[in-house]
């Protein structure tokens, strides 16, 4: 493909993209395919000769399509949302022009003070405790990641390092090894599969700390646990806070928590993944109050703020922590200006979030959010108008939880008959031992008339295949 065929089809695939977003309402929302649907349908090996476009872009339906699960269907109400905008495509495309490896300052400036500087923009918006901010020789600073999960790694093996050299200051006569066996991290039985996985990568151990009746876990629980484990010898280090849980998007109390860590030497990281969006919004700005103790904290763009995946938001008080950890220099990476900034290899993701910041302004964004939280609200309404069904978690921001009034079997069935007629879409959680719909507002487009097209959608099908079992 020369330039010019590249002018030709990049215009194609626009078109495409965009006749694809604007119908995708048409679109049955979870696809009719099982799995190993697509192996028979393309070749065993590569073509050993050169195809052309056409016969690549005519796939896209006949191969592809069938086995999309539409996420930015006004229809699909399971996860969370996938964020998606016209602005931030067309940042992508430039990103993938210009296509720098952004390992170093000298690699590519504009990489890393972009990233730099527009993580200091957002941290502003959500009105950050300076110390996180590397702006005026901060010591703190912003960079992307690609997900939640990769901040809490990042973020617990910074303070597995600090941690072990710490105490091996303190306690020369320990080894790292005799260190690392008796390391614990904490988060609550609410927070994301992905901080026991990094506890995992890390080669700690990971206890879970009790959530409250509101799912939310308080400083006496977790001192309870921390009094324990250092009475076994053990030496707390971590602390996963959660702002926004996936089950059902509940809040640990910071203002709580904070002071024990500190006060412990414990790094508290603050997982706000979904929910950090809406800190933009004054109104839902307190939720984040207690950020001030936290040494990291993390949210996705690329859930709430419009911003393509992958973009993930992490910032550091003191960003020589995460240096430190992870620093090492081979010669063919030393340049004059080592103190740039840049923590980790990464693409131009800087790219997109600054075209959605400045096409979209923060007013823009937050006339997003608050309007999934009001069509949260509907739902809401609408679910309590009805007593076969009750509300199962306080609607904060965009999901609800909610389930029949009954047994888990009975919820399970529900579930299965709204998934398998493909009209709508959503995935279930356990809050303790009930079983639980959520419903999530996710879609850039999703409007008032699609709320209430699921809720009758839902109802019908409670009338229609269960009846009256309870």
């Amino acid at each position: 493909m020369d330039t010019a065929e590249f002018r030709k089809r990049g215009k194609e695939m626009v078109d495409y993209i965009a006749d694809y977003l604007e119908t995708i309402d048409k679109r049955q929302v979870f696809p009719d395919v099982e799995p190993g649907y697509l192996r028979p349908l393309i070749a065993d090996c590569a073509p050993q000769d050169p195809e052309s476009f056409e016969d690549v872009f005519k796939d896209i339906e006949k191969i592809i399509m069938p086995g999309v699960t539409h996420w930015h269907s006004p229809y699909f109400f399971a996860y969370f949302p996938a964020a998606s905008s016209f602005p931030a495509l067309l940042a992508d495309m430039l990103c993938g022009g210009i296509g720098c490896v952004g390992f170093s300052w000298a690699a590519s400036p504009a990489c890393t003070e972009l990233e730099t500087v527009v993580l200091d923009w957002l941290g502003k918006m959500i009105n950050l405790p300076e110390e996180f901010l590397a702006e005026k020789d901060g010591q703190g600073g912003g960079v992307i990641q690609g997900s939640a999960s990769e901040a809490t790694l990042i973020s617990l093996l910074a303070a597995r390092t600090k941690t072990i050299r710490r105490v091996q200051s303190e306690k020369p006569e320990l080894t790292e090894a005799d260190i690392m066996g008796r390391l614990v991290a904490y988060a609550s039985d609410q927070a994301h599969t992905s901080v026991e996985r990094a506890a995992l990568i890390g080669g700690v151990k990971i206890k879970n700390v009790s959530s409250d009746d509101a799912f939310s876990v308080c400083g006496s629980a977790l001192k309870k646990v921390l009094d324990e484990d250092k009475a076994s010898g053990l030496i707390p280090f971590f602390f996963c806070a959660t702002l926004g849980t996936t089950p059902c998007c509940s809040f640990d109390k910071l203002l709580e928590l904070g002071p024990i860590c500190n006060k412990e030497n414990i790094w508290m990281h603050i997982d706000a993944a979904y929910a950090g969006s809406a800190f933009i919004c004054p109104e839902f700005r307190h939720l984040l109050n207690g950020v001030e103790f936290a040494d990291s904290f993390n949210f996705n763009p690329h859930k709430w703020l419009l911003v393509n995946f992958d973009c993930s938001a992490m910032w550091v008080k003191k960003r020589s922590d995460l240096i430190g950890a992870f620093k090492l220099e081979p010669l063919y990476l030393q340049h004059h200006h080592q103190d740039s900034g840049n923590f980790i290899i990464k693409r131009f993701r800087s790219l997109k979030l600054w075209f959605v910041l400045r096409m979209y302004g923060v007013t823009g964004l937050q006339e997003h959010i608050r309007k999934h939280v009001r069509l949260s609200h509907q739902f809401e309404h609408l679910v309590r108008q009805d007593e076969r069904f009750e509300i199962c978690a306080e609607v904060i921001l965009g999901l609800v939880c909610f389930r029949l009034k009954g047994s888990n079997e009975l919820n399970e069935a529900l579930l299965k008959s709204i998934n398998e007629a493909k009209k709508i879409h959503l995935v279930p959680c356990h809050l303790r031992e009930k079983f639980v719909l959520r419903f999530a507002i996710c879609s850039r487009t999703v409007e008032s008339t699609h709320v209430k097209s699921a809720w009758q959608h839902i109802s019908q099908l409670k009338e229609s295949k269960l009846g009256n079992i309870q």
